[in-house]
């Protein structure tokens, strides 16, 4: 399965990126990472940090870099690269229960043509 995963500068990102190492391990995945800045981050450290964590982790992964809008250019991306599902980190837990969904999460889940997986 050819998997895009999004990573951000946030936790919740690098975690997306663990578990998309780990469950491609034990599939034989071929796992693309793309990343992007989430408000004022610095994308040469998102990318910085995602070079670090693959090679500590000893996986080889394709890293891209998203420079305009993440939502439109994730989905261009997998559409493009002919992905069999999108990884991104998931939403947040209200203090009702409910998950609150950031505007990328919500704009790739609304307009993808293949399986999304969110990773919290």
């Amino acid at each position: 399965m050819r998997v895009l995963v999004g990573v951000d500068d946030t936790d919740r990102g690098m975690r997306a990126l663990a578990a998309t190492i780990e469950r491609a391990r034990e599939a034989g995945d071929e796992v693309t990472v793309a990343v992007y800045a989430a408000g004022d981050g610095s994308l040469d450290a998102v990318e910085a940090s995602v070079r670090d964590r693959l090679e500590t982790a000893s996986f080889d992964a394709g890293v891209e870099r998203i420079t305009g809008e993440p939502g439109s250019d994730l989905l261009e991306l997998a559409d493009d690269g002919g992905y069999d599902r999108i990884v991104l980190p998931g939403g947040r837990r209200s203090p009702l229960g409910k998950i609150q969904l950031g505007s990328t999460l919500e704009f790739v889940l609304l307009n993808a043509q293949t399986t999304v997986t969110l990773v919290r």
